[in-house]
């Protein structure tokens, strides 16, 4: 009997799945996987200062992340609006900051308060991705279409049938398991997007999830592995994995997928956190020649967390009173490390080298 797109898939299975998961083509490419994953977690802590990852990269993926769901802004508007905290910032830009907050507190969640991933962490991820107060669904009639208007998935429908849902994808991720944690991780991602359990914005949280499932594993120390720009470079393959699994248990080739997925990833955040430290080394020179050399350190960390920086933000590090900071960025601007642009009452000091190396 062939699978019924308009039905709720009531029946989703429970996890784990009947079959085997751990094949041997799916073994080989957790290697690899895994290799890169390490070499990530050992580049990233080569930068002295991670809250350029956590915060001007994580831009990026909240900005692809949400391209996907056709939620789209410049980058030149997303870092303007992040250094004013979203303030005159158009609709869309603010959502996507919304989502980087998600991003944010689920870190602290994780990392922080070492709390499990729970149904109660996917209701704050979507409350404010969403800015909204509601969370799991309630009402029947949600269905996924393509652009044609055919529907291509009807999740499951009913409040307490999606919160037994979210219970067993709790216990899956949280009990101990012999199954590899990115296995695991391809099997979570699935299992979500299938339950589909908020009235919008799954696509985010779930993605949000996978990377906070990496930290909890210890197979990250901060949130940068970000899949949704493989995904949007490989969306054909993506919906085919998940549409492979609901109607014909296709598991290994989606598991696969996302294993390539965070090779790939992994080795390309790799390169750019290498390009950021370069970056940032050939800027102290510079700066030293400039500014007193004690502070260059804690300098060029705000410059190099806000590519569009202000000068409040050097006060607020403690960096001295607002014409003294003032002074260092204008003379970072004499040495061509930084561009003043005035906007409005407010002066920018933008660190093109910095944003080219992250929105590339």
């Amino acid at each position: 009997m062939s699978f019924d797109r308009a039905i709720p898939y009531n029946a989703l299975p429970a996890l784990p799945p009947v079959v085997e998961l751990e094949t041997k083509a799916v073994l080989k490419q957790v290697v690899v996987a895994r290799t890169a994953l390490a070499e990530l977690k050992g580049i990233a802590r080569l930068l002295p200062n991670q809250g350029v990852l956590i915060q001007a990269v994580g831009l990026q993926e909240a900005k692809i992340s949400s391209e996907i769901e056709n939620i789209v802004t410049t980058d030149d508007a997303l870092y303007r609006g992040f250094a004013n905290d979203g303030e005159g910032s158009d609709p869309k830009t603010k959502e996507v900051l919304h989502y980087k907050d998600a991003l944010w507190q689920g870190y602290q969640w994780v990392k922080q308060d070492n709390m499990p991933l729970t149904t109660r962490l996917f209701d704050t991820l979507y409350q404010v991705v969403k800015q909204a107060d509601d969370g799991v669904r309630r009402l029947p009639g949600t269905r996924l279409a393509n652009p044609a208007g055919q529907t291509i998935y009807t999740p499951p429908e009913g409040e307490g049938v999606i919160r037994d849902k979210l219970g067993n994808l709790e216990r899956f991720i949280n009990e101990p398991s012999e199954l590899d944690p990115l296995v695991r991780l391809a099997v979570m991602h699935y299992q979500f997007e299938a339950i589909h359990p908020f009235p919008d914005g799954n696509g985010r949280v779930g993605r949000i999830l996978n990377i906070l499932y990496l930290i909890s594993e210890k197979l990250l120390d901060v949130p940068i592995l970000y899949l949704s720009r493989y995904i949007i470079e490989h969306k054909g393959d993506y919906y085919r994995g998940l549409s492979g699994v609901t109607e014909d248990a296709k598991w290994e080739a989606w598991v696969l997928y996302m294993l390539r997925a965070v090779e790939s990833t992994a080795r390309l955040t790799g390169e750019r956190i290498l390009a950021i430290l370069e970056l940032k080394q050939a800027a102290t020179a510079k700066a030293e020649s400039v500014l007193p050399k004690v502070q260059v350190p804690a300098i060029l960390d705000v410059v190099f967390r806000h590519p569009y920086c202000k000068v409040k933000f050097l006060e607020q590090a403690g960096l001295g009173s607002r014409p003294t900071c003032t002074k260092y960025l204008r003379a970072l601007v004499g040495a061509g490390l930084l561009r003043e642009q005035p906007v409005w009452r407010e002066n920018y000091f933008i660190n093109d080298a910095f944003f080219d190396a992250l929105v590339k």
